[in-house]
């Protein structure tokens, strides 16, 4: 479903990945009028948080590990074709969000749900169902991928260490939590862009010592990624499939979650914070996953069912760069988990303040930090397999209420699109009015 309807928004929209590529790099510097609204870049940077995490690094692995290196070209695939989802779920949050009182702007799928399709019901269904799997689902795989890390070290005790790391991430954690979505914000801003340049300077580093072998690499990519014998004859476990699920779970797009921080972002027309949040899943999928993959297969560590997840990349990396490799996977998951798990809570700050009809209250919050917190605490001492079937699970749950609606709506966010391209033609900075798409009333945020 998520890929047949990336591949219906492509061919409608006339490809706009490749079409509008140098507009959204445009788009993401432009900054707001008002210094204290949250601009595109910022915006960016809170959803490509929650889109850059350990499924980077430990979902690749384990992509590669049990369904080959095929995987990797399904996962390329899966990136190109659901960025045209996630522009236009970006684009139809921009345009139905609304202003609080404090003046900054909010919404997502929820908000879209209620204002066009006049289904509260539904919406709050979709709220439960992104709550659960961010907060709880996401955020339990994101604490053991983290803890899973330090097994290589001498000091790691399977029945104690995932216990002990768990208290100390779920701590940090809920420390940051309790400094509200600002420093969220501010947070992710500034690791985001500092991690993913020392993540792929390193993978670039190992692909040039490892030179030789990316031939042999990119051979062996194409071959199992059409390799249909295997493809039918194990298919939960083939490239095909494994490229998919984990493409989908790095990736998000279509299921919902960006758009809530897409809603965010202060800019002069909704089309604009809809190519900006196509360029995060290029961020995530093209550039750091394509990264992982990389470093592991020229390694010539071969990988398996026994080395799936952090062992095989650690292993990759010492083999190229000596003990420093260890070292710096476990930093990077470090960073890319923490992120992950500030990115998700903010999601659902937004959520709990749809469900409220206003902004929770302050001890309501800190309560539900703490339970967020607790979550992580747990997750790191789970079972690997089932925090990936939970995660899969409810994942679905969010795709099978958001895909639907966005086809629904896929009218309005054209609109938008051929309003935005029309201004651009004529040599002016596109500006939104709700007029210009026909729609029959006013929407919260623009007139």
């Amino acid at each position: 479903m998520l890929i047949g309807t990336g591949l219906y928004f492509t061919v409608r929209a006339r490809f706009p990945q490749l079409r509008l590529f140098r507009s959204a790099c445009k788009a993401v510097m432009e900054k707001p009028e008002d210094d204290q609204s949250v601009s595109s870049f910022q915006a960016l940077m809170v959803s490509t948080a929650s889109r850059v995490g350990t499924g980077n690094i430990v979902g690749v692995s384990s992509a590669i590990c049990i369904g080959g290196f095929g995987a990797v070209f399904w996962m390329w695939i899966i990136a190109i074709v659901g960025s045209a989802s996630a522009f236009v779920e970006s684009t139809l949050a921009q345009i139905y969000k609304k202003k609080g009182e404090d003046g900054r702007c909010y919404g997502g799928p929820a908000y879209y749900i209620e204002a066009a399709l006049h289904s509260r019901p539904l919406a709050i269904a979709f709220c439960i169902a992104m709550i659960l799997t961010y907060a709880f689902g996401f955020n339990m795989l994101a604490s053991y991928n983290l803890q899973s890390t330090f097994s290589g070290f001498s000091f790691y005790n399977p029945s104690v260490s995932p216990w002990i790391i768990g208290g100390i991430l779920a701590v940090v954690t809920g420390w940051c939590l309790l400094g509200g979505g600002s420093r969220i914000v501010k947070v992710t801003s500034t690791l985001v862009p500092v991690m993913g340049i020392a993540y792929i300077a390193v993978a670039l580093l190992v692909v040039i010592l490892n030179i030789a072998n990316i031939p042999m690499v990119f051979a062996t990519i194409f071959r199992e990624a059409f390799d249909f014998r295997a493809i039918f004859g194990a298919f939960a476990g083939s490239a095909l499939m494994q490229g998919i699920r984990r493409g989908l779970y790095s990736n998000e797009a279509g299921i919902g979650s960006a758009p809530n921080a897409a809603a965010s972002a202060h800019v002069s027309h909704p089309v604009k914070q809809g190519l900006v949040q196509m360029l995060s899943v290029f961020i995530d999928t093209l550039l750091l996953c394509t990264a992982t993959a990389m470093m592991c297969m020229s390694s010539g560590i071969e990988p398996s069912a026994e080395l799936q997840g952090a062992p095989w990349v650690q292993a990759s990396l010492q083999a190229s760069l000596g003990s420093f490799g260890p070292v710096f996977i476990t930093v990077s998951m470090v960073l890319f988990a923490f992120t992950t798990l500030l990115g998700n809570c903010f999601y659902c700050d937004n959520l709990l303040t749809y469900i409220h009809k206003e902004q929770p209250g302050k001890r309501f919050m800190a309560g539900f930090r703490l339970v967020c917190a607790t979550v992580v605490f747990v997750g790191a001492g789970m079972e690997m397999s089932m925090l990936w079937d939970i995660s899969d699970v409810l994942m679905g749950v969010m795709a099978l209420i958001n895909i639907p609606v966005i086809l629904v709506l896929s009218n309005t966010a054209m609109k938008a699109v051929k309003d935005y391209e029309k201004q651009l033609k004529n040599g002016g900075n596109p500006v939104f009015r709700s007029a210009n798409i026909g729609l029959k009333n006013a929407t919260d945020y623009w007139k």
